[in-house]
């Protein structure tokens, strides 16, 4: 879906994260890329960066404890699930746990779920705590008309 490939692209272009990006999951569904910004993010500034992001591209961020968020996920998973074989359940709480995995691996981690009429996009930046190094991104970019 062309539209998956654009909004992945306006992102990374807004993050300056092109550079040595690469898609982990490249599908007509679902795209998944990685990347590192080569803005010189304050680990304080990067949940506002995460809202500017998506505020350009007229995201609405989703609660990642409500009904819409389980569902969001749900069909995010789906689609990955279409293209990679996955042996545990569909669990929400599973962005808690990769949130703390980088914590413990000492990085400042600040992620946003968010919505547009035909798109789901979980976006995710991580730095070291020191401040010291890259910003890394990730996003997961998901059609979800058929929802």
């Amino acid at each position: 879906m062309m539209i998956i490939n654009k909004t992945a692209g306006m992102i990374m272009g807004q993050l300056e994260a092109f550079d040595g990006s690469k898609p982990a999951i490249d599908s007509e569904h679902i795209l998944i890329v990685r990347g590192r910004s080569k803005k010189r993010l304050k680990i304080e500034n990067m949940g506002n960066e995460l809202d500017n992001v998506l505020n350009k591209i007229d995201a609405i961020n989703i609660d990642l404890f409500s009904e819409e968020a389980s569902s969001l996920i749900g069909i995010m998973d789906e689609h990955i699930r279409n293209i990679e074989k996955i042996n545990t359940e569909t669990n929400i709480a599973g962005i808690h746990k990769m949130k703390e995995s980088f914590e413990n691996m000492g990085c400042a981690v600040e992620y946003r779920l968010a919505k547009t009429n035909k798109l789901g996009i979980f976006l995710i930046l991580w730095k070291d705590k020191s401040g010291i190094g890259p910003c890394f991104v990730e996003i997961v970019i998901s059609d979800v008309q058929n929802e």
